[in-house]
């Protein structure tokens, strides 16, 4: 099993987008494919048509049941996607309560670590859908994770986002007694414009060693994707959006940047 997180403190950036298409093009090359929803705002899960209002087994359920996990009570809280081979553990509102709740006792941030380990032959890769703020959730999906992504939308506000951001990763590594590897993902690219441009310089001077050499652009197929609750191969592969899609998991599976924090 690979696990791979999707993160940054800032939200709309692209990290539901990467995970959904990342996880599905892996399903479509034959890999049992899991997608985990941590967000509390449920972007995900709704992806799918769920509403995380109303759902009745979610990851929430492993953190409530954290000291008596077993594979039954974890296989509960899984549920099919229209994208054959990938399935996903969506996630509740509920879990935005958890921090005030139960953050405080022994192992929680262990809790979805100890989840996969009782499902490691069950899938190929897990990627985790992560909130846009350090705390028990984002803490669950560092700890989980052999490789992280943080997407990074080209626009400078997003890039001072991803400076809070890349000093969270050296802070949880170091409580975590574990080396950190990201790669640094830009995303709704637009050459056209001055502040897409010079945003991804800024990106190329600053995180070089980290950064993955392409980038996301804009594209209305990955809206129109999102719209049908699927992967923007399966409706428009010859896209730009596929395509970036397609070469950043090639990227990935060599593991061509595996640096550290």
């Amino acid at each position: 099993m690979r696990i791979w997180s999707v993160a940054n403190q800032k939200g709309g950036v692209g990290k539901t987008t990467s995970v959904v298409n990342l996880g599905g093009m892996l399903a479509q090359q034959g890999n049992k494919v899991l997608i985990i929803d941590l967000d509390p705002q449920g972007s995900l899960t709704c992806y799918f048509k769920m509403d995380p209002d109303h759902i009745a087994h979610s990851s929430y359920n492993l953190f409530m049941n954290a000291k008596k996990l077993n594979i039954s009570l974890i296989k509960q809280s899984i549920l099919a996607t229209p994208i054959s081979g990938m399935s996903i553990m969506p996630a509740s509102t509920s879990l935005a309560t958890l921090e005030r709740n139960i953050s405080q006792q022994d192992g929680m941030g262990l809790v979805i670590s100890k989840a996969l380990t009782q499902l490691w032959d069950e899938f190929d890769y897990v990627l985790i859908d992560t909130p846009p703020v350090l705390g028990l959730l984002m803490i669950n999906s560092l700890a989980a994770c052999q490789q992280l992504l943080v997407p990074v939308q080209t626009e400078f506000l997003a890039i001072k986002g991803l400076e809070r951001m890349v000093h969270t990763l050296k802070m949880v590594a170091q409580s975590l007694h574990k080396k950190m590897d990201y790669i640094v993902v830009p995303t709704m690219f637009d050459r056209r414009t001055n502040a897409s441009t010079s945003s991804l310089r800024s990106l190329k001077n600053t995180y070089q060693n980290n950064l993955w050499d392409s980038a996301i652009p804009v594209d209305t197929s990955l809206r129109d994707a999102s719209a049908l609750g699927v992967c923007v191969n399966q409706i428009n592969p010859d896209s730009k959006g596929a395509r970036a899609y397609r070469k950043l998991l090639e990227t990935l599976k060599e593991g061509v940047l595996s640096h550290a924090s």
